[in-house]
């Protein structure tokens, strides 16, 4: 079973076999998936000096390492990255839960004639058509590119209206994060009202700890932040639940399920402060992060029939421990030189941002920062470029002001190629281990599940024009309002109506509840084929 679990993988990425070691056979009832975004390893191991050397709860899982390209490019986006994850193939930029137009990466297959951007089925939805329940959690916006990728398809990150429609009507059962004015009218191009649809689908709707601690609905949606959440360090525990606490109570909901569940957990912001270039907001979130992972791990320990991994999608900034200035002194520098300036910060930049005046004066940003962030000593320099900072940037200002001081390098405000570290935790002490493609997770959490992802794909995204084409029905897509697109599928007396990114379908007037979303990749449209066997 070992040998052909890796076989599964190789056959699922299409990546050169000597990437993938031997796996263990891992079966599991529960799937926990938990993912930094961003977290490059020099950031894992600040966090633990930062917290005084005392081992993170992630690290007696580690064990291996995971490459994290692209279907045509060294370095990962997140949105191809998590549809890696998720799907067990890997994308282009930008593109959630879709294949890529082609692969150019070496050791990859093409892609087949009439397949690019096709929507492919991610361990979610296979988990939950196998009957078990399912959640997401993010920090960001819940239809960022992360979570999106678990749980919508579309071949445009940026398309919030069309990924936030498909995690509405894509049956999940917990989804906790931020985003709250991209379920309302005014935040939407479309102009739905999602969150009275979230309510009438049978969701509890809360927006604060204690509702959150208090719901007991076994359909759970939570709202904490119009947009993104705040950095863990500067987060309002009323307001704002801990991801530790989000994916606490999300466990407790799932676990009601005597099939079992699947479960993913980002913590977003990692990736943000990184690419900002700001050490204390990596900090603060890899922090929380980590606390969500011993949440999981206790569970899994006590429950054991659980599968935990917590991997990145991709690496940040190239984080360093040392810059050129410690150069010629980095093996005797003491610990301090790297950690007492990062001690003193009590806020990220992003929170320093709220306390400081408006408009923004010397004397003010002195005062400010010097009492969140312990710098007492800026240039008049560095006063001039907070002063003129835009709103929403402060964290990429400060960030590296902080990190002159403390000796941290950077070498990118971007996205870096490298591979990042996988833990792992499974019943029996196995784990996965080894160099695996990041398309080899999806591959192991199937395969641990016990489910096919294939047959979910054949099953949810059948290519309409040929399918009905071949039941004998005329169709057209109605654009009459171009925000939302209704598929009308027409056989003798039958007018079947399939709404673009919804699981609902209108037969002859009549509502009717499919598996899965129809789904446009702007070129096709796909239909889950219960929708075509509506029709006779």
């Amino acid at each position: 079973m070992a040998g052909a679990l890796s076989a599964a993988m190789l056959m699922g990425t299409g990546a050169q076999a000597a990437t993938a070691a031997e796996q263990p056979e891992i079966q599991a009832q529960n799937v926990i998936i938990l993912i930094p975004d961003g977290m490059g390893m020099d950031g894992t191991t600040l966090a633990r000096w930062y917290n005084g050397g005392k081992p993170l709860a992630m690290d007696e899982m580690a064990s291996g390492l995971v490459r994290t390209y692209s279907a045509d490019a060294a370095i990962a986006d997140s949105a191809p990255a998590g549809t890696a994850f998720a799907t067990g193939y890997k994308s282009h930029t930008g593109y959630v839960g879709v294949l890529p137009d082609k692969n150019t990466m070496p050791g990859l297959a093409p892609i087949a004639s009439g397949d690019e951007k096709k929507p492919v089925a991610n361990v979610l939805e296979a988990a939950r058509l196998a009957g078990k329940s399912t959640g997401i959690i993010a920090t960001s916006e819940i239809m960022h590119a992360t979570p999106a990728a678990f749980s919508a398809h579309y071949p445009d990150r940026g398309n919030y209206d069309a990924l936030s429609k498909q995690q509405v009507y894509a049956g999940i059962d917990v989804v906790l994060g931020g985003g709250a004015k991209y379920f309302t009218p005014a935040g939407r191009k479309d102009g739905e009202n999602l969150q009275n649809v979230i309510r009438d689908r049978g969701y509890a709707l809360v927006n604060d700890t204690a509702s959150l601690k208090a719901a007991d609905s076994d359909k759970l949606w939570g709202m904490f932040a119009d947009a993104a959440m705040s950095y863990d360090m500067d987060r309002d525990p009323v307001k704002q639940p801990s991801l530790a606490e989000m994916t606490e109570k999300a466990i407790d909901v799932l676990d009601r399920n005597e099939d079992g569940f699947f479960l993913m957990v980002e913590g977003s912001k990692v990736d943000w402060a990184a690419h900002a270039n700001d050490p204390i907001g990596i900090i603060s979130d890899v922090n929380a992060f980590d606390k969500a992972v011993g949440e999981a791990l206790e569970f899994a320990k006590e429950d054991g029939n659980t599968m935990v991994l917590a991997v990145t999608d991709h690496a940040n900034g190239g984080i360093s421990i040392g810059d050129r200035a410690t150069t010629g002194t980095y093996d005797k520098e003491p610990l301090s030189t790297f950690t007492a300036p990062l001690l003193k910060a009590k806020l990220t930049g992003e929170g320093v941002e709220a306390k400081l005046a408006s408009p923004r004066t010397n004397s003010n940003i002195k005062q400010v920062v010097g009492q969140y962030y312990g710098i007492t000593d800026l240039t008049n320099k560095e006063i001039e470029t907070i002063r003129r900072a835009e709103a929403g940037r402060l964290n990429s200002v400060i960030g590296p002001m902080i990190s002159e001081r403390a000796h941290i390098g950077w070498t990118s405000g971007g996205h870096t190629g490298g591979d990042v570290a996988l833990y792992s935790y499974a019943p029996e002490g196995r784990k996965l281990h080894g160099v695996l493609e990041n398309t080899d997770i999806a591959r192991a959490m199937e395969s641990a599940l016990g489910l096919d992802l294939a047959a979910v794909s054949k099953r949810l995204f059948v290519p309409a024009a040929d399918a009905f084409k071949a039941k004998g029905a005329q169709w057209k897509l109605d654009e009459s309002n171009k925000a939302n697109p209704v598929l009308v599928v027409t056989k003798g007396s039958d007018t079947l109506r399939l709404p673009v990114f919804k699981s609902v379908a209108d037969l002859n007037g009549k509502s009717v509840q499919l598996e899965g979303n129809v789904v446009s990749n702007g070129v096709q449209v796909f239909v889950p084929q219960d929708a075509v066997d509506l029709l006779p």
